[in-house]
């Protein structure tokens, strides 16, 4: 999936509702306002203070550009090669969560908008529709995993994955442990969703979501459940009774990661790793790449921010291709990354909150402004691809990164 040289494409008039949008940051007020509280509280908040969201978003103003000028920029191309595979653009769509939730069967909007756009997105294990589903829309989705430490489980989706046809497997290795999420206490959210006085309440105070989405998917669809947890169908979404299962989480280890780099034949990527001794274990495991990332700040409160311990995973990685999530919303963003040695960059809410906002059409815009922006930053910085992009172009003095050290097994 490979991008030519850039070539501006005719303008086109954007859904009514992101014609206000003009950055992926304006699209998180469009969203508080469309969905119910407790819904976007999901999505947008993180974990007990917000400090690591915090920090995902100063980090980014640490790091300067040094720009080259008067070298011509004709013909600027965006393409590039992660894993042996080439994609459009730098950038992919990150794996989320209850996205049919937010907006109208809505891992099929991300994954069509991504298969057209020729950049990947991620199937999340906690997704409302089939991975199979999605597969067969945009052949080129990877799938997340939440594993167990339950082997023979492991091998069973990792077999539910390759009939698929899926060609990536991501193990999630940062969600062992639930965390405190009290945004989620203070704004009401819990799965499964309970049938009660308070979802009427929502879905009367906000109607273009209740009858876009909620009551929609329901009468289309049926109760959608928690689809790709593991080899076989999870728990409903909407249920008095149901409890979603976490348990066994706790017991996985990289033992079963080298369980499933045995079977598993396609492209292998540990997502959540922070620690470089963390990064040099899944090289020794046999992994093609791995995902610095802290969850977007939902996991561990005050955990580094992965832009920030980049430069010492690189000197752990090997052969692996490293990538990189949190905080991402701009293109400069993205080539600050790729200038300290990220391979490739992946974007989550703000994907959530175009899909929710206008389906397919909000994701296309999304993009866009991505791709809009980063064909402008490169031109402004004097480069024609993003193999010019290196660290010669920051400014780093004000960056705090966390020193290379060296390698240790995890604690215990």
């Amino acid at each position: 999936m490979s991008d030519p040289a850039f070539t501006p494409a005719p303008p086109q008039r954007p859904p009514r509702r992101m014609r206000r949008i003009f950055a992926l940051e304006d699209l998180e007020d469009a969203a508080r306002r469309l969905l119910p509280r407790p819904i976007f509280g999901y999505v947008a908040g993180a974990s007990e203070t917000n400090a690591t969201l915090a920090d995902n978003r100063r980090v980014f103003d640490e790091i300067q550009f040094l720009p080259r000028m008067l070298v011509g920029v004709t013909g600027r191309r965006l393409d590039c090669e992660v894993m042996g595979q080439r994609h459009a653009m730098p950038f992919g769509i990150a794996p989320m969560g209850v996205s049919a939730l937010t907006g109208y069967r809505g891992d099929l909007s991300l994954a069509r908008a991504a298969q057209r756009a020729g950049i990947p997105m991620i199937i999340s294990a906690a997704s409302l529709i089939r991975l199979e589903d999605v597969a067969e829309v945009a052949p080129g989705a990877w799938y997340q995993a939440y594993l167990s430490g339950d082997q023979a489980e492991a091998v069973a989706m990792v077999d539910r994955v390759e009939r698929a046809g899926i060609g990536t497997f991501v193990i999630t290795a940062d969600s062992a442990v639930v965390p405190s999420r009290e945004n989620n206490l203070r704004t009401g959210y819990r799965t499964p969703i309970r049938p009660d006085a308070a979802l009427l309440w929502h879905g009367m105070t906000h109607p273009s979501w209740s009858l876009g989405t909620f009551l929609r998917t329901f009468l289309r669809h049926g109760n959608p459940h928690f689809e790709n947890a593991g080899p076989g169908r999870g728990a409903p979404l909407l249920s008095r009774q149901a409890v979603r299962d976490f348990s066994g989480r706790e017991s996985l280890d990289w033992a079963v990661v080298r369980t499933v780099r045995a079977r598993w034949r396609g492209k292998l990527v540990i997502k959540g790793l922070l620690h470089p001794a963390d990064v040099a274990m899944a090289r020794e495991a046999g992994a093609d790449g791995v995902i610095l990332s802290n969850h977007g700040g939902r996991q561990l409160d005050g955990a580094v921010s992965p832009l920030r311990v980049l430069p010492a995973a690189l000197a752990q990685a090997g052969g692996m291709d490293i990538m990189i999530d949190s905080g991402f919303r701009r293109g400069t963003d993205i080539l600050k990354a790729l200038g300290l040695g990220a391979r490739f960059v992946f974007v989550g809410r703000p994907f959530n909150y175009a899909s929710a906002l206008a389906g397919e059409a909000g994701v296309d815009h999304a993009i866009a402004l991505l791709r809009t922006q980063l064909v402008a930053d490169l031109g402004m910085l004097g480069l024609l691809d993003l193999k010019g992009m290196t660290k010669d172009l920051l400014f780093l003095d004000g960056f705090r990164a966390v020193p290379p050290q060296r390698t240790a097994p995890p604690p215990g």
